[in-house]
């Protein structure tokens, strides 16, 4: 296969790659049939991924979901993760959670880059015995993180697939994310080819100067093409005018920021390169159709509602 690279080499861009392909008909179907064979929830991520992987979905652990609820033991689990994804290379990698769970990361590549991860886990390969219950249950009071009746049930109905059995799964996903590597790279390819020189260029550049004052004039410059022309073509190709494009850059890393609970909005929001609070609050309302605000309750909300559910 022929080495695509990827323009800018940036997260953002690595989360619309990741995007397309969980919007695609491949992904939707291979997911849907493989949580109904295997019971568990699958996830394609980004590179850049602030938050539990299988979080609110439909098949997610409950004991996993309770801790997700507590910040000491969401720590300890987001750790395991990035343990796992820091040793995720060419091959599938798998960790075992303080708590007992396995998980693994399948890396999915454009041309020779990693771009994302297809995820599954959060299950037991073996039985568990009485020791194994009594030590998680010492590791969450370490944490100061009651083992109720409700816990201890959540822990006992762990789902358990034998080690024999989660390498094949895991075999299956390795050809899997090889299928939508080939189609990422194949979709990339075509966009390249379609899309004028100077407007790759001009996405390398915002990408990499994005949390900076940016100009249309500038940003022509650095292309090579003249403001009108650049104007014009780029809007034609992009679907959006230069401001609005900037502007979706810079929210979609804010949106992704707003996941962790402890930074200030008004931090994220100049961080990301807006240069006030109520342009940066107007125009992602105006993208999102909600205030960072809401966003934020929206996905408390939604973590209650799931594990209502």
């Amino acid at each position: 296969m022929n080495h695509v690279a990827v323009p800018g080499a940036d997260g953002n861009l690595n989360k619309q790659l990741i995007d397309t392909l969980i919007r695609s008909r491949l992904f939707r179907d291979y997911e849907s049939v493989f949580t109904k064979a295997t019971g568990l929830p699958l996830t394609l991520q980004p590179l850049d991924y602030w938050q539990l992987a299988h979080h609110g979905k439909k098949n997610e652990n409950a004991f996993c979901a309770m801790l997700a609820e507590n910040r000491a033991t969401l720590a300890v689990c987001l750790q395991a993760h990035e343990q796992m994804i820091q040793h995720t290379n060419e091959l599938p990698h798998t960790v075992t959670c303080p708590f007992g769970l396995t998980e693994t990361a399948v890396p999915l590549k454009l041309g020779d880059k990693t771009i994302g991860y297809l995820r599954i886990g959060q299950v037991m390969r073996r039985s568990p015995q009485r020791a194994d219950t009594e030590k998680v249950k010492r590791t969450l009071a370490e944490y100061g993180f009651r083992f109720t009746n409700d816990v201890r049930k959540a822990w006992e109905h762990n789902p358990l697939i034998p080690q024999d059995r989660y390498g094949a799964i895991v075999r299956l996903l390795t050809f899997f994310a090889k299928q939508l590597s080939a189609l990422i790279n194949q979709i990339v390819l075509e966009k390249q080819n379609a899309e004028p020189l100077f407007v790759q260029k001009a996405r390398e550049y915002i990408a990499k100067n994005k949390t900076e004052s940016l100009s249309l004039a500038d940003v022509a410059k650095a292309s090579g093409a003249s403001v009108f022309h650049f104007c014009k073509v780029f809007k034609k190709s992009t679907g959006l005018k230069f401001t609005d494009y900037v502007a979706r850059m810079r929210l979609e890393d804010a949106r992704t920021e707003l996941l962790n609970p402890n930074r200030r909005i008004s931090e994220i929001a100049y961080d990301v390169g807006f240069q006030s609070l109520t342009q940066f609050n107007r125009m992602f309302k105006r993208i999102f159709g909600q205030s960072p605000t809401q966003f934020r309750a929206h996905l408390t909300t939604g973590k209650r509602a799931s594990k209502a559910a």
